[in-house]
């Protein structure tokens, strides 16, 4: 047999093959997943725990209540040695200073210079700080923490006091300074074609 002639006839053996692979395969009893039996279900109370986000509004935010005094005393034990003395000066970003600084050509971002939320503040500690262990800190200590730290920023008497209602009023220096992105591409599918301004 010629090299010609294997050609077609090694096509037809593959695709008879194929479709007895397929009409086999077609033919196999509907299988049921089955559990595998790894991990545990999460109960209601166990995600609760890490569904912690905070809103822009305060939505989230945590029944608790802290002290400018007593954010100082946290942050002079856990927050001093990455952010330095004042919020300033550390190895870690820098949380105090700034303002009006972002329009030039040194700019200095900081919670009361760049930020435009201050529940963005309790967040972010909540979540995140003290760096060598993210989340060990109470509601109150995270309120005691933003409040000191807001106050560095002078944004917060001395005699200061934050918690969930106090908290989302207070309005940070750099609010208005963003906007929103509304590209298409962003927010939505791009009109390509016979555009409507605005839509």
């Amino acid at each position: 047999m010629s090299t010609s002639e294997r050609k077609p006839l090694a096509a037809l053996i593959g695709a008879l093959l194929l479709s007895s692979v397929l009409s086999a395969c077609h033919n196999l009893p509907a299988r049921t997943r089955e559990p595998l039996g790894l991990g545990t279900p999460v109960d209601a109370a166990q995600l609760a725990a890490w569904n912690i986000d905070i809103d822009a509004d305060g939505r989230g935010l945590p029944p608790g209540s802290g002290t400018v005094a007593a954010g100082q005393r946290i942050y002079e034990t856990r927050c001093i040695a990455c952010h330095g003395v004042g919020g300033q000066n550390g190895i870690a970003d820098r949380l105090a200073g700034g303002q009006g600084s972002l329009a030039s050509k040194t700019p200095v971002r900081t919670v009361g210079s760049f930020w435009p939320y201050a529940t963005t503040l309790f967040d972010y500690v909540r979540r995140a700080m003290p760096f060598d262990s993210p989340q060990s800190l109470s509601p109150d200590e995270v309120y005691a923490v933003s409040a000191y730290v807001l106050h560095l920023n002078g944004l917060l008497p001395a005699d200061g006091r934050l918690d969930a209602a106090s908290l989302p009023r207070i309005v940070m220096p750099n609010r208005d300074g963003f906007k929103v992105d509304d590209r298409p591409d962003v927010v939505g599918t791009r009109c390509l074609k016979d555009c409507v301004p605005g839509s």
